[in-house]
């Protein structure tokens, strides 16, 4: 397909993947909407691009400020392509770990995604047309140690994603789950210790990772091939993750319980 003339809205488009997936599909012609809680370097970004962009920005977490924006952003012609990609990871044991951060985490990278998807999901499924995105992680994949509670959010937005793809499988909406590795980002620097407060520093694995534009290109190219689940890793971290891919067989199969018309028996025998 063609990204010229999409309308493309990124949440965490401030830095790192999202700004990346900003500057890509506005290079292939799309407009782009970038959301974020950092209204200043939203800005920064959206003077970088050659494309129509509207800057909307809200922290993820207050529904209020999210609703209103989805309003804004289905103005006019309307959202094409969402991309759930606000997040904060973790650095920290389970057993040094505050149960606030547990909660903190799991507000912004799951329950936060599912919120603003759901306000979204009417116009899409109004049209009968758009693409869902999902930031996940390798580690929503696969349990990686000081990030028990980032693996909890992760894995459980792959859940969501893949299950609402098996509902939407006759609706012309496609669903994508994106899993990336070690992405050259301040993802560390940013991520929350046992007490909640800001790691600060980076590591190896991350400052040797991905670059975000090369990140950026595998994702839409992939996006745009209809890939499912998309793995942007190498080394160890990509043979982890291709072992706990799911077969593209396993969704087609999923899919055919909507196409048998399993939805409508469940809601029946609900009534």
């Amino acid at each position: 397909m063609s990204f010229k003339g999409k309308t493309v809205w990124i949440t965490g488009a401030s830095s790192g993947i999202g700004a990346a997936l900003a500057r890509e599909w506005a290079s292939r012609g799309a407009r782009v909407i970038l959301s974020g809680r950092d209204e200043a370097r939203l800005n920064e970004v959206a003077a970088s691009l050659e494309t129509e962009t509207l800057v909307l920005p809200f922290d993820v977490r207050d529904e209020d400020a999210m609703r209103e924006a989805t309003a804004r952003a289905t103005q006019g012609a309307g959202v094409d392509i969402f991309v759930a990609n606000a997040g904060i990871s973790q650095r920290s044991p389970a057993v040094d770990t505050a149960m606030q951060v547990y909660r903190d985490i799991i507000a912004i990278d799951l329950t936060a995604q599912i919120a603003a998807t759901q306000a979204l999901l009417p116009h899409m499924t109004q049209r009968s047309s758009g693409k869902l995105v999902f930031i996940s992680s390798v580690a929503g994949k696969v349990g990686v140690p000081l990030r028990t509670a980032y693996c909890a959010a992760k894995f459980g937005l792959i859940g969501y994603a893949d299950a609402l793809r098996a509902e939407l499988s006759l609706s012309g909406i496609d669903v994508h789950v994106v899993c990336p590795g070690s992405v050259a980002t301040d993802v560390s620097r940013n991520a929350l210790t046992g007490d909640g407060s800001r790691r600060g520093r980076s590591d190896k694995a991350i400052d040797e990772g991905i670059a975000p534009g090369d990140a950026a290109k595998t994702i839409v190219d992939a996006v745009e091939l209809k890939q499912r689940e998309i793995i942007v890793a190498q080394g160890m971290e990509e043979a982890m993750a291709e072992l706990r891919r799911t077969p593209d067989q396993l969704f087609d199969q999923i899919s055919q319980m909507v196409a048998k018309g399993y939805m409508a028996k469940m809601q029946v025998e609900d009534q």
